[in-house]
């Protein structure tokens, strides 16, 4: 239990950093152009993506905690445990490739020269991986 309120807990706040982002925060850059230096790397103009797409990264993951929360805290029978334990494999595999792909030069060359890169394998993709293998062991808990 304590596992899946961690990764509940970690994940609400990156939600909502997203969230942030798309009311206009600028943390941890100053302006616009410095927070998509440090958080998406080379874009056109230094523009960071609309509202929208932030607050619809913030509600996907916020639909990953809940079903963090299905998981671990309800016991599940018949057809709507397969969908929710598929549902949960798909969240799963999201982290763990985007914490890979935080490895690979080629996906990021577009980028080199900004923050983001240098950030991206220090913190966000080791935070990616930590929490793909979080979501396994969490499932294999159960």
């Amino acid at each position: 239990m304590m596992l899946a309120g961690a990764l509940c807990l970690v994940l609400a706040g990156i939600a909502a950093l997203h969230a942030y982002w798309g009311l206009g925060g600028r943390w941890p850059g100053h302006d616009e152009a410095g927070l998509a230096d440090r958080v998406i790397g080379k874009t056109s103009g230094g523009r960071m993506p609309p509202p929208a797409a932030c607050f619809a990264v913030a509600v996907a993951i916020l639909a990953g905690v809940s079903l963090i929360a299905l998981v671990s805290f309800r016991d599940l029978q018949g057809p709507s445990k397969l969908l929710v334990q598929l549902a949960y494999g798909v969240f799963t595999a999201v982290f763990l490739l985007r914490g890979m792909a935080g490895y690979v030069p080629a996906i990021w060359r577009r980028s080199a020269g900004t923050a983001f890169v240098r950030l991206n394998t220090r913190y966000y993709s080791p935070l990616c991986l930590l929490l793909g293998a979080g979501l396994i062991a969490n499932l294999a808990g159960r």
